[in-house]
């Protein structure tokens, strides 16, 4: 049977679906809107069901505090084409107002949200992607609770978001704050909530580096002494190039290469052990005035260099950051 142009219009707009899709569901359907629609869905889980081992590096993030309760979703696809569509944009945000609306509290929950037009947000997904032809995976979730959170939409681009909560009320410092949690990716609030596993892995690529670079000076020192430019015989490849090249000849080169030989085996074994630990130690709490959000410096102060908690401080001298969330799309 012949469908009408204002019939295609009308399951389009309830749909998403490409007009031509649209035509084809209602022809085999007669006209029969309800069953139009399951032929679409049909097809655009099957689309999906395909594309199921392609790479999601696009897609929208969206924040939203409500009440006492703010969260993020994001949702991947394939290209910043889908990601920045108004249709896909919408859908992200549809599945974040049932979040927030239900207060949920994990990823599994916010797939299982049934949205306004009825799919829960796992099958809505599946179908914008059936629709689209990419693959899109709703990937991300994360919520905060309490009175004094602040979210931040980096630059209003939805690839990058964060959230703070603050121990009091203080809009203009919860702002900022979280732009710094956005500008400087955090690993932990404060040292106490870095976990064991991690300190232990840094302390040691701390110990590592060190005996590395006091073995290195050791030899440097000692290719030095014996009359050679160390800058020479820094690699193998450079050795052999500086030769052809004239600026090295190979008796400096064999010497060279001896030297790192014995130097670096007797200096690795009379390592001063305290030393290397004292090293490593002040490479650790760099790691946490680095990576802790209250001991990074801070990015917005228009006046001396002072970390978070310190900044914070010169609000209100009570103020604290008591808990934090980032999402980004990016790889870092």
């Amino acid at each position: 049977m012949a469908v009408s142009i204002e019939d295609i219009k009308k399951l389009r707009t309830m749909t998403g679906a490409g007009l031509a899709d649209v035509k084809k569901a209602l022809t085999e359907a007669e006209g029969d809107f309800d069953k139009a629609k399951e032929l679409l869905r049909e097809r655009g889980l099957a689309i999906a069901a395909k594309r199921s081992d392609r790479e999601t590096s696009n897609g929208c993030v969206l924040v939203k505090a409500v009440d006492g309760f703010a969260a993020m979703v994001a949702v991947k696809c394939e290209t910043d084409f889908v990601a920045n569509g108004q249709d896909f944009i919408a859908l992200v945000q549809d599945i974040l107002d049932a979040a927030v609306a239900a207060k949920a509290k994990s990823l599994d929950e916010v797939k299982a949200l049934k949205l306004a037009n009825g799919d829960d947000a796992a099958t809505a997904v599946q179908h914008r992607s059936g629709i689209t032809g990419e693959k899109m995976e709703l990937d991300g979730y994360n919520f905060l609770e309490g009175e004094n959170v602040s979210v931040y939409d980096h630059m209003g681009k939805h690839t990058l978001a964060t959230m703070v909560l603050l121990n009091k009320n203080n809009e203009e410092a919860g702002h900022k704050v979280a732009m710094q949690v956005a500008a400087m990716k955090p690993v932990a609030l404060d040292e106490a909530s870095v976990p064991q596993s991690v300190k232990d892995e840094e302390f040691n690529v701390a110990v590592q580096k060190t005996k590395e670079e006091q073995v290195e000076k050791a030899v440097v020192a000692a290719i030095k002494k014996a009359g050679i430019n160390a800058n020479l015989v820094d690699s193998d490849d450079h050795i052999e190039s500086n030769i052809n090249k004239g600026w090295l000849t190979r008796e400096e080169a064999d010497k060279a290469i001896e030297i790192k030989k014995t130097v670096s085996a007797e200096k690795a074994a009379n390592l001063n052990e305290a030393m290397i630990q004292n090293i490593a130690k002040g490479r650790l709490n760099k790691f946490f005035k680095d990576n802790c959000l209250v001991e990074q410096e801070f990015q917005f102060s228009e006046g001396d260099k002072v970390n978070v908690a310190e900044w914070l401080k010169q609000q209100d001298k009570e103020l604290k950051v008591v808990d934090y969330r980032r999402f980004t799309l990016a790889a870092e």
